[in-house]
Protein backbone atom coordinates (compact mmCIF):
# COMPACT_ATOMS: atom_id res chain seq x y z
CA UNK A 1 0.00 0.00 0.00
CA UNK A 2 1.09 3.45 -0.74
CA UNK A 3 0.05 6.67 0.81
CA UNK A 4 0.69 10.32 1.00
CA UNK A 5 -0.38 13.30 2.87
CA UNK A 6 -1.09 16.96 1.58
CA UNK A 7 -1.63 20.34 3.50
CA UNK A 8 -4.27 22.23 1.97
CA UNK A 9 -5.40 26.14 3.43
CA UNK A 10 -8.83 26.72 3.54
CA UNK A 11 -10.14 30.62 3.61
CA UNK A 12 -13.08 31.37 5.28
CA UNK A 13 -15.14 33.98 3.50
CA UNK A 14 -15.84 36.22 6.56
CA UNK A 15 -13.84 35.96 9.80
CA UNK A 16 -15.41 33.85 11.84
CA UNK A 17 -15.97 34.91 15.29
CA UNK A 18 -15.73 31.86 17.62
CA UNK A 19 -15.53 31.06 21.59
CA UNK A 20 -11.54 30.66 20.79
CA UNK A 21 -11.55 33.87 18.84
CA UNK A 22 -11.38 34.63 15.04
CA UNK A 23 -10.62 31.97 12.38
CA UNK A 24 -9.75 33.86 9.05
CA UNK A 25 -8.14 30.33 7.51
CA UNK A 26 -8.61 26.52 8.43
CA UNK A 27 -5.42 24.15 7.97
CA UNK A 28 -6.46 20.68 6.72
CA UNK A 29 -4.30 17.39 5.34
CA UNK A 30 -5.62 15.08 2.93
CA UNK A 31 -4.61 11.47 2.78
CA UNK A 32 -4.50 10.02 -0.60
CA UNK A 33 -4.33 5.77 -0.06
CA UNK A 34 -3.94 3.85 -3.12
CA UNK A 35 -2.46 0.10 -4.36
CA UNK A 36 0.94 0.76 -6.22
CA UNK A 37 0.03 -1.54 -9.38
CA UNK A 38 -3.15 0.88 -9.81
CA UNK A 39 -2.51 4.05 -8.49
CA UNK A 40 -5.25 5.83 -10.95
CA UNK A 41 -7.60 4.49 -8.23
CA UNK A 42 -7.40 5.83 -5.00
CA UNK A 43 -9.15 6.79 -1.29
CA UNK A 44 -9.04 10.24 0.04
CA UNK A 45 -9.55 11.18 3.38
CA UNK A 46 -9.64 14.73 5.22
CA UNK A 47 -7.70 15.35 8.50
CA UNK A 48 -8.94 18.71 9.59
CA UNK A 49 -8.62 19.95 13.15
CA UNK A 50 -9.40 22.79 15.03
CA UNK A 51 -7.07 24.89 17.23
CA UNK A 52 -7.82 24.85 20.96
CA UNK A 53 -10.78 21.48 20.60
CA UNK A 54 -9.24 18.90 18.94
CA UNK A 55 -7.01 16.29 20.46
CA UNK A 56 -4.96 16.08 17.59
CA UNK A 57 -2.73 19.52 18.09
CA UNK A 58 -2.32 18.41 21.39
CA UNK A 59 -0.01 15.65 20.33
CA UNK A 60 2.52 15.50 18.02
CA UNK A 61 0.58 15.36 15.03
CA UNK A 62 3.92 15.42 12.44
CA UNK A 63 4.97 12.44 14.19
CA UNK A 64 1.83 10.03 14.34
CA UNK A 65 1.79 11.42 10.27
CA UNK A 66 5.46 9.96 9.93
CA UNK A 67 4.56 6.76 11.85
CA UNK A 68 0.95 6.13 9.87
CA UNK A 69 3.35 6.16 6.24
CA UNK A 70 5.21 3.86 7.61
CA UNK A 71 2.39 1.27 8.58
CA UNK A 72 0.69 2.43 5.07
CA UNK A 73 4.57 1.45 3.14
CA UNK A 74 4.94 -1.54 5.03
CA UNK A 75 1.45 -3.07 4.91
CA UNK A 76 0.56 -5.70 1.90
CA UNK A 77 -2.98 -4.81 1.43
CA UNK A 78 -5.98 -3.04 3.86
CA UNK A 79 -5.83 -6.24 5.50
CA UNK A 80 -2.98 -5.70 7.42
CA UNK A 81 -3.81 -2.06 8.23
CA UNK A 82 -5.61 -1.45 11.67
CA UNK A 83 -6.84 1.78 12.29
CA UNK A 84 -6.44 0.99 16.13
CA UNK A 85 -3.35 -0.58 16.21
CA UNK A 86 -1.61 2.66 14.54
CA UNK A 87 -2.96 5.42 16.87
CA UNK A 88 -4.33 6.09 20.13
CA UNK A 89 -7.38 7.73 20.86
CA UNK A 90 -5.36 11.16 20.95
CA UNK A 91 -5.36 11.63 17.06
CA UNK A 92 -9.35 11.32 16.27
CA UNK A 93 -8.93 13.48 13.23
CA UNK A 94 -6.36 11.45 11.67
CA UNK A 95 -8.12 8.56 12.16
CA UNK A 96 -11.32 10.08 10.79
CA UNK A 97 -9.34 10.21 7.73
CA UNK A 98 -7.90 7.15 7.18
CA UNK A 99 -10.89 5.59 7.96
CA UNK A 100 -12.52 7.36 5.26
CA UNK A 101 -9.59 7.11 2.74
CA UNK A 102 -9.60 3.45 3.51
CA UNK A 103 -13.45 3.05 3.29
CA UNK A 104 -13.36 5.17 -0.31
CA UNK A 105 -10.94 3.29 -1.70
CA UNK A 106 -12.58 -0.32 -0.88
CA UNK A 107 -15.31 1.26 -2.76
CA UNK A 108 -13.74 2.08 -5.71
CA UNK A 109 -12.14 5.42 -5.30
CA UNK A 110 -15.02 7.43 -6.46
CA UNK A 111 -15.78 9.37 -2.95
CA UNK A 112 -18.98 7.33 -2.83
CA UNK A 113 -18.54 5.57 0.84
CA UNK A 114 -21.79 4.69 1.70
CA UNK A 115 -24.53 2.97 -0.58
CA UNK A 116 -27.91 4.91 0.90
CA UNK A 117 -30.43 7.18 -0.51
CA UNK A 118 -28.32 10.13 0.00
CA UNK A 119 -25.30 8.78 -2.09
CA UNK A 120 -27.66 7.63 -4.56
CA UNK A 121 -29.34 11.31 -5.13
CA UNK A 122 -32.77 9.78 -4.19
CA UNK A 123 -33.56 11.80 -0.87
CA UNK A 124 -31.60 15.09 0.76
CA UNK A 125 -30.36 15.48 4.32
CA UNK A 126 -31.97 18.75 6.48
CA UNK A 127 -29.67 20.74 7.67
CA UNK A 128 -29.45 24.29 9.83
CA UNK A 129 -28.62 27.50 8.60
CA UNK A 130 -25.19 28.05 10.72
CA UNK A 131 -24.95 32.02 11.92
CA UNK A 132 -21.49 32.79 13.17
CA UNK A 133 -20.45 34.74 15.98
CA UNK A 134 -20.01 38.80 14.94
CA UNK A 135 -21.03 42.08 16.42
CA UNK A 136 -25.14 42.22 16.61
CA UNK A 137 -25.88 44.02 13.30
CA UNK A 138 -23.70 41.35 11.02
CA UNK A 139 -25.51 38.52 13.32
CA UNK A 140 -29.11 39.91 12.46
CA UNK A 141 -27.81 40.15 8.62
CA UNK A 142 -26.52 36.77 8.54
CA UNK A 143 -29.83 35.59 10.55
CA UNK A 144 -31.86 37.02 7.81
CA UNK A 145 -29.92 35.98 5.33
CA UNK A 146 -30.44 31.94 5.80
CA UNK A 147 -34.14 31.97 6.54
CA UNK A 148 -34.31 33.99 2.95
CA UNK A 149 -32.22 31.09 1.64
CA UNK A 150 -35.19 29.08 3.29
CA UNK A 151 -33.51 27.58 6.03
CA UNK A 152 -36.40 26.71 8.69
CA UNK A 153 -33.64 25.21 11.37
CA UNK A 154 -31.14 28.31 12.60
CA UNK A 155 -28.20 27.33 14.91
CA UNK A 156 -26.74 30.85 16.86
CA UNK A 157 -23.78 30.57 18.07
CA UNK A 158 -23.75 32.81 21.33
CA UNK A 159 -21.54 33.84 24.03
CA UNK A 160 -19.69 36.27 21.84
CA UNK A 161 -21.39 40.02 22.08
CA UNK A 162 -23.58 41.11 24.95
CA UNK A 163 -26.05 38.98 26.04
CA UNK A 164 -28.20 41.17 26.14
CA UNK A 165 -28.17 41.89 22.18
CA UNK A 166 -28.28 37.98 21.54
CA UNK A 167 -31.84 38.52 23.48
CA UNK A 168 -32.64 40.61 21.71
CA UNK A 169 -31.61 38.79 17.97
CA UNK A 170 -33.66 36.50 19.58
CA UNK A 171 -36.76 38.37 19.98
CA UNK A 172 -35.91 40.17 16.42
CA UNK A 173 -37.02 36.29 14.83
CA UNK A 174 -39.33 35.83 17.06
CA UNK A 175 -41.34 38.81 16.37
CA UNK A 176 -41.59 37.27 12.79
CA UNK A 177 -41.20 33.86 13.24
CA UNK A 178 -42.87 31.22 15.23
CA UNK A 179 -41.36 28.19 16.39
CA UNK A 180 -43.33 26.20 14.02
CA UNK A 181 -42.04 28.18 10.92
CA UNK A 182 -38.58 28.55 12.58
CA UNK A 183 -36.43 26.69 15.10
CA UNK A 184 -34.02 28.19 16.79
CA UNK A 185 -30.64 25.81 18.08
CA UNK A 186 -28.32 27.80 20.07
CA UNK A 187 -24.59 27.01 20.85
CA UNK A 188 -23.24 28.52 23.57
CA UNK A 189 -19.50 26.98 23.83
CA UNK A 190 -19.18 26.82 27.56
CA UNK A 191 -20.23 30.60 27.72
CA UNK A 192 -21.93 30.33 30.88
CA UNK A 193 -20.95 29.34 34.59
CA UNK A 194 -22.38 26.69 36.60
CA UNK A 195 -23.40 29.33 38.95
CA UNK A 196 -25.41 31.53 35.96
CA UNK A 197 -26.22 29.23 33.69
CA UNK A 198 -30.10 28.62 34.65
CA UNK A 199 -30.63 32.20 35.39
CA UNK A 200 -29.31 32.58 31.47
CA UNK A 201 -31.30 29.59 30.17
CA UNK A 202 -34.50 31.23 31.76
CA UNK A 203 -34.07 33.93 29.44
CA UNK A 204 -33.45 32.41 26.54
CA UNK A 205 -36.47 29.68 26.80
CA UNK A 206 -38.60 33.14 26.52
CA UNK A 207 -38.13 32.60 22.92
CA UNK A 208 -38.98 29.15 22.13
CA UNK A 209 -35.49 28.16 21.83
CA UNK A 210 -35.13 23.70 20.42
CA UNK A 211 -31.82 23.67 22.74
CA UNK A 212 -29.06 24.81 23.87
CA UNK A 213 -25.54 22.72 22.88
CA UNK A 214 -22.66 22.85 25.81
CA UNK A 215 -24.17 25.64 28.41
CA UNK A 216 -20.66 25.18 30.61
CA UNK A 217 -17.46 24.18 29.68
CA UNK A 218 -17.17 20.32 29.14
CA UNK A 219 -15.35 18.61 32.07
CA UNK A 220 -17.98 19.30 34.40
CA UNK A 221 -20.29 16.22 34.84
CA UNK A 222 -22.13 16.93 38.14
CA UNK A 223 -22.38 20.73 37.18
CA UNK A 224 -24.13 19.82 33.65
CA UNK A 225 -26.38 17.44 35.32
CA UNK A 226 -27.98 19.89 37.40
CA UNK A 227 -27.89 22.27 34.58
CA UNK A 228 -30.10 19.26 32.28
CA UNK A 229 -32.26 18.59 35.39
CA UNK A 230 -33.44 21.77 35.68
CA UNK A 231 -33.11 24.06 32.24
CA UNK A 232 -36.35 25.10 30.42
CA UNK A 233 -34.57 24.02 27.18
CA UNK A 234 -33.56 21.16 26.52
CA UNK A 235 -29.71 20.58 26.62
CA UNK A 236 -27.16 18.88 23.96
CA UNK A 237 -23.62 18.12 24.65
CA UNK A 238 -20.78 18.53 22.35
CA UNK A 239 -17.49 19.34 23.54
CA UNK A 240 -18.58 16.94 26.79
CA UNK A 241 -18.08 13.84 24.06
CA UNK A 242 -14.30 14.59 23.02
CA UNK A 243 -11.98 12.49 24.43
CA UNK A 244 -14.78 9.87 25.92
CA UNK A 245 -13.62 6.78 23.50
CA UNK A 246 -14.53 3.81 26.36
CA UNK A 247 -17.73 2.13 25.68
CA UNK A 248 -18.08 2.00 29.54
CA UNK A 249 -17.09 5.85 29.80
CA UNK A 250 -20.12 7.13 27.34
CA UNK A 251 -22.18 4.83 28.90
CA UNK A 252 -21.30 6.29 32.58
CA UNK A 253 -21.44 10.32 31.20
CA UNK A 254 -24.88 9.51 29.54
CA UNK A 255 -26.12 7.83 32.70
CA UNK A 256 -24.92 10.61 34.76
CA UNK A 257 -25.59 13.53 33.14
CA UNK A 258 -28.95 12.79 31.03
CA UNK A 259 -28.38 15.09 28.12
CA UNK A 260 -31.92 15.93 25.85
CA UNK A 261 -29.37 15.88 22.87
CA UNK A 262 -26.07 14.72 21.85
CA UNK A 263 -23.97 16.48 18.85
CA UNK A 264 -21.58 14.05 17.15
CA UNK A 265 -18.77 15.26 15.04
CA UNK A 266 -16.78 12.27 13.50
CA UNK A 267 -13.27 14.51 13.04
CA UNK A 268 -13.76 14.65 17.07
CA UNK A 269 -14.97 11.62 17.76
CA UNK A 270 -12.37 9.49 15.82
CA UNK A 271 -14.53 8.07 12.73
CA UNK A 272 -17.43 6.51 11.77
CA UNK A 273 -17.43 3.28 14.38
CA UNK A 274 -16.73 5.55 17.07
CA UNK A 275 -19.57 8.09 15.78
CA UNK A 276 -21.95 4.83 15.05
CA UNK A 277 -21.32 3.64 18.83
CA UNK A 278 -22.44 6.95 20.36
CA UNK A 279 -25.58 6.78 18.05
CA UNK A 280 -26.57 3.26 19.60
CA UNK A 281 -26.26 4.32 23.23
CA UNK A 282 -28.08 7.44 22.84
CA UNK A 283 -30.81 5.57 21.17
CA UNK A 284 -30.70 3.16 23.83
CA UNK A 285 -31.11 5.85 26.53
CA UNK A 286 -33.80 7.65 24.62
CA UNK A 287 -31.26 10.88 23.87
CA UNK A 288 -31.76 12.45 20.71
CA UNK A 289 -28.56 13.09 18.48
CA UNK A 290 -27.57 14.96 15.34
CA UNK A 291 -24.55 15.03 13.51
CA UNK A 292 -22.34 17.81 12.93
CA UNK A 293 -18.86 18.90 10.67
CA UNK A 294 -16.21 20.26 12.09
CA UNK A 295 -15.32 22.51 9.90
CA UNK A 296 -14.12 20.26 7.14
CA UNK A 297 -13.57 21.05 3.64
CA UNK A 298 -15.97 19.13 1.16
CA UNK A 299 -13.54 15.68 1.02
CA UNK A 300 -14.73 15.07 4.85
CA UNK A 301 -18.16 16.99 4.83
CA UNK A 302 -19.23 14.35 1.81
CA UNK A 303 -17.90 11.33 3.85
CA UNK A 304 -19.94 12.29 7.21
CA UNK A 305 -23.04 13.34 5.10
CA UNK A 306 -22.96 9.66 3.41
CA UNK A 307 -22.76 8.64 6.97
CA UNK A 308 -25.56 10.58 7.85
CA UNK A 309 -27.15 8.79 4.58
CA UNK A 310 -27.20 5.50 6.80
CA UNK A 311 -29.90 6.84 9.26
CA UNK A 312 -32.96 8.76 7.23
CA UNK A 313 -34.05 11.43 9.89
CA UNK A 314 -36.29 14.89 9.50
CA UNK A 315 -33.97 15.94 12.41
CA UNK A 316 -31.14 18.58 10.62
CA UNK A 317 -28.16 18.27 11.00
CA UNK A 318 -25.14 20.65 11.02
CA UNK A 319 -23.49 19.72 7.54
CA UNK A 320 -23.49 23.21 6.15
CA UNK A 321 -19.89 24.26 6.44
CA UNK A 322 -18.91 23.62 3.48
CA UNK A 323 -20.22 27.00 2.24
CA UNK A 324 -17.83 29.20 4.74
CA UNK A 325 -14.91 28.83 2.26
CA UNK A 326 -14.24 30.55 -0.54
CA UNK A 327 -11.38 27.93 -2.00
CA UNK A 328 -13.10 24.85 -1.03
CA UNK A 329 -13.57 22.13 -3.85
CA UNK A 330 -16.25 21.73 -6.15
CA UNK A 331 -18.08 18.63 -5.47
CA UNK A 332 -21.48 16.72 -5.98
CA UNK A 333 -22.66 18.45 -2.46
CA UNK A 334 -25.51 21.04 -2.95
CA UNK A 335 -26.80 23.19 -0.59
CA UNK A 336 -30.32 24.43 -1.68
CA UNK A 337 -33.67 25.40 0.77
CA UNK A 338 -32.14 24.10 4.10
CA UNK A 339 -31.54 20.54 2.54
CA UNK A 340 -28.06 19.46 1.59
CA UNK A 341 -28.51 17.42 -1.75
CA UNK A 342 -25.78 14.89 -3.45
CA UNK A 343 -25.87 15.60 -7.43
CA UNK A 344 -24.25 12.85 -9.12
CA UNK A 345 -23.49 14.28 -12.43
CA UNK A 346 -21.62 16.99 -10.64
CA UNK A 347 -17.98 16.13 -10.82
CA UNK A 348 -15.00 16.20 -8.39
CA UNK A 349 -12.76 18.64 -8.39
CA UNK A 350 -9.86 17.16 -6.13
CA UNK A 351 -8.21 18.80 -3.72
CA UNK A 352 -4.89 16.78 -4.54
CA UNK A 353 -3.95 19.01 -7.45
CA UNK A 354 -4.35 22.61 -5.51
CA UNK A 355 -2.24 20.95 -1.68
CA UNK A 356 1.11 20.73 -1.24
CA UNK A 357 2.90 17.65 0.02
CA UNK A 358 3.91 16.96 3.43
Amino acid sequence: MKISIHKYTLDFRFEAGTSRGIMTAHHVWFLKLWHPENPSVFGLGECAPLPGLSPDLQGDLAAAMTHLVSVIDAAKDMEAISVEAIFSPRFPALRFAIETAMRDLKQGGNRILFDNGFSRSEVTIPINGLVWMGNKKLMQERIGQKIEDGFTCIKIKIGGIDFEDELDLLAHIRRAYSAREITIRLDANGAFTPNNALQSLEKLALFDIHSVEQPIAAGDWPGMSRICEKSPIPIALDEELIGVYQRSEKIRMLNEIRPAYVILKPSLLGGFEQTGEWIGLAAESKIGWWVTSALESNIGLNAIAQFVGNYPSDMPHGLGTGQLYHNNFTSPLQVRSGQLHYELNRPWDLPISHASAG
